[in-house]
């Protein structure tokens, strides 16, 4: 089979060869093995070794035949045939020329000529495969003080070779009048340069110049193209300056036809100890404003001003337990993110906060704050926390065989609109893990807590349940939990099952939750993450006063290739006691809905999820989620659906009903060749949410697209639709052209 294979690849090189050069830039080339050639003792020596060797003693010429190698200086050339004469220090090199610089530089050609220092030299019809990677091939070049300067020449730093080791046309390579490479530099520098792709000429590209190599330099990176209905055509042409091998800049001109262009920076910052990252946009343009409710301020007509945005994080680790962190996201309106399709964040979060990690403890200090971008949302009513500080310890001396852990924490929330709410807890919480002889794993846990809570302004929060009362508040909490998991495993189906049967009972009094404010536990479901949970609240402000008892089974089969995890559960309130937990929890009567989860696993080819509540009553599904994808890493299909019917009181945030459709995909349909595309569509009707508008089939985007991606080009084209529109941020299409060239070093 080997003969066949040459046969095939010098068949395949006729057919792309190309008269335009004398050497390709997938011109196979001779293996080089390490020098037999002696080391000299000084720079001013030659090593030297031949087969055949004769010498004129007349003309004072040297003539070596036969695996030729002179070694001087770090400079190694290779040849079938040298003549070098002595006299004049001209060094001849003739046959399979390669001639290697100290960088790991090598040169290739049929014929070499250069001084006896084999620094300098003049060679025709030259391939330079640069040890940082790419290669250049010219009709003829030089090399003056370890500089190479090339005429018509041609650069890649794409593969030559296909995966049966046969040459083949790079993806792209750049074409050029003249070419330099300074190794000192790592960096190439061109004159009359265009670029071709897949052999097909594109735009010229004077004054080109990029870094080779993973270091990376300054230079223009590749431009970024789109359209859309809200700023026309959009040139986006990004120049990177390398301050520093840990600092760099990118500036990003964006040029649009419908609007003032746009101004986009970056600055990044890797120190010994940490990083930060600043990015920021600024334009003056037009924009249309959405109102704040919290002032009474209605959309007003479009105006001119100044838009940006500011997006800044870093970390910094003082010593192995302490950090140090913060963030800042800023915009100047609600709708710039979308209108110039930065991301599409509702929320931007900026954060400020110190923690210390120990072995047995745990210490915070944290601020944040929060700008909405959502339309007709309040600015006033949305809460900066600062400060925020837990601290953590757990004891390293058992008590009473279990583990103890001490808690304190304190909260501030500050409105400019709204209620103001301050909080500080103490609590301790001991867990005691023990096996019986029967297998059976019983957890004992105590829960122990202070509350002292101050408010004002309470009659500006508009859910009354989350006001609770102005003034000074306390709270004590106590709470007593039994956990008990039974697993039984065997032998199944060619592998591993076990069946655990679990049951819980937790015990509290009753408190006086509905007197404090609500801030962090507004949102509460019962799903089957928080089935066994001591609380389930999500945060602080709000503890489950009741005594219940949860019971469940898990499920799992482990087989070599696959695996199922499965677990369903319900609750019971032992006591007759009206609950704080409101219509469409799942938790508010004294049985709790039944809910559950399944997921299985095939190899890496099958990934499913589904999650379910079913109404403890009737059985009627409340909540029915679905998560799915099939298929490899190139060629892929995702679902993702989500139905909430939970007949949840208007007004409660994060419990209102909906249902959502998303689908994804990937199709590869040739080897570099791929499509792509994913929706999202709102199913929602009057049925699951009354005061929905939408007649239950809503698309609220779609994206569709072709890619090209092999080990040196990512190329793409990209079309999506948006169906919603907010203030300037206008519904319609989009079109991207995204070009990606790797291997140059930007």
């Amino acid at each position: 089979m080997r003969p066949a294979l040459l046969v095939g690849c010098a068949l395949t090189s006729l057919a792309i060869a190309s008269p335009a050069m004398a050497q390709q830039l997938n011109e196979p080339q001779a293996s080089i093995s390490a020098p037999d050639a002696p080391v000299p003792a000084s720079d001013d020596q030659i090593g030297f070794s031949a087969d055949a060797l004769e010498y004129d003693s007349n003309s004072d010429i040297v003539t070596a035949s036969g695996a030729v190698q002179l070694l001087r200086d770090g400079n190694r050339l290779r040849a079938d045939k040298v003549v070098w004469n002595r006299n004049s220090g001209k060094v001849e090199a003739i046959g399979n020329v390669s001639v290697t610089d100290p960088d790991g530089n090598i040169a290739y050609g049929d014929r070499f000529d250069v001084t006896d220092t084999l620094k300098d030299g003049l060679v025709d019809n030259i391939l330079l495969v640069l040890q940082s990677g790419g290669r250049l091939a010219a009709a003829t070049g030089t090399r003056t003080n370890g500089l190479y300067t090339l005429n018509r020449a041609a650069y890649t730093g794409c593969a030559v070779e296909d995966s049966k080791g046969c040459p083949k046309e790079p993806t792209w390579q750049i074409n050029a009048v003249k070419v330099v490479y300074d190794p000192t530099r790592q960096r190439v520098t061109y004159t009359n340069a265009n670029i071709e792709l897949f052999g097909l000429p594109l735009i010229p590209l004077p004054g080109l110049s990029h870094p080779v190599g993973e270091g990376g330099g300054s230079g223009l990176m590749v431009p970024n193209l789109r359209y859309d209905r809200n700023n026309g055509f959009e040139v986006a042409l990004p120049y990177y300056f390398k301050l520093a091998p840990n600092r760099d800049l990118t500036v990003t001109p964006h040029v649009y036809t419908d609007s003032l262009p746009m101004l986009e920076t970056t600055f990044r910052h890797l120190y010994d100890r940490g990083a930060y990252q600043i990015t920021g946009y600024a334009t003056y343009g037009s924009r249309v404003a959405t109102g704040d409710s919290s002032v009474g301020t209605p959309p007003a007509a479009s105006q001119k001003d100044f838009r940006g945005y500011l997006d800044a994080s870093g970390a910094l680790q003082l010593t192995p337990e302490w950090s140090v962190d913060g963030s800042i996201r800023v915009a100047s309106d609600r709708t710039f993110l979308r209108r110039y399709d930065i991301n599409r964040d509702d929320r931007l979060r900026s954060t400020i906060g110190a923690q210390r990690i120990g072995q047995n403890s745990y210490f915070s200090l944290r601020g944040w704050a929060v700008q909405t971008l959502r339309a007709g949302d309040s600015q006033g009513q949305t809460p900066i926390a600062l400060p925020v500080m837990d601290y953590r310890l757990r004891l390293k001396d058992p008590l009473l065989g279990g583990v103890l852990q001490l808690q304190a924490n304190t909260l501030a929330i500050t409105r400019t609109h709204g209620q103001d709410t301050q909080r500080a807890f103490s609590a301790a919480e001991w867990n005691l893990r023990t096996l019986t002889g029967m297998g059976q794993e019983v957890t004992f846990t105590g829960y122990l807590r202070g509350d002292v809570y101050h408010s004002s302004d309470n009659d500006l929060t508009p859910t009354a349940s989350y006001a609770g009362e102005p003034g000074w508040q306390a709270r004590g909490i106590a709470a007593a939990a039994v956990d008990m998991r039974w697993p039984f495993m065997g032998e199944a189906f060619g592998g591993v099952q076990r069946i655990t049967p679990r049951i819980q009972i937790v015990a509290a009094p009753k408190l006086a939750n509905l007197r404090l404010p609500n801030e962090d536990a507004r949102a509460v479901d019962l799903e089957d993450s928080n089935l066994f949970a001591l609380n389930r609240f999500a945060g602080y402000d709000r503890f489950e006063d009741s005594t219940r008892i949860t019971y469940g089974l898990e499920y799992s089969l482990s087989l070599p290739d696959f695996s199922l995890q499965s677990i369903v559960g319900q609750s019971y309130r032992l006591n007759s006691r009206t609950s704080i937990l409101p219509d469409g929890t799942g938790l508010s009567d004294r049985t709790s809905d039944i809910v559950g989860r399944t997921t299985i696993r095939y190899k890496d080819f099958i990934s499913f999820t589904h999650r379910f509540r079913l109404d403890k009553d009737h059985l009627s599904v409340r909540r029915n989620e679905l998560d799915a994808t099939v298929g490899s890493r190139d060629t892929y299909a995702m679902v993702g659906y989500l139905r909430l019917n939970r007949n949840a009181l208007a007004g409660l945030e994060d419990l209102q009903d909906r249902e959502e459709l998303r689908l994804g995909g990937r199709v590869q349909f040739a080897r570099f060749w791929s499509v792509f595309g994913s929706t999202v569509i709102d199913l929602t009707d009057a049925k699951e949410d009354p005061l929905s508008m939408a007649d239950g089939y809503e698309p609220v985007r779609h994206r569709l697209g072709i890619a090209y991606e092999d080990d040196c080009l990512t190329l793409g084209i990209t079309w999506r639709r948006d169906y919603q529109a907010n203030g300037d941020a206008r519904k319609g299409n989009a079109f991207q052209l995204r070009l990606a060239f790797r291997n140059i070093g930007i």
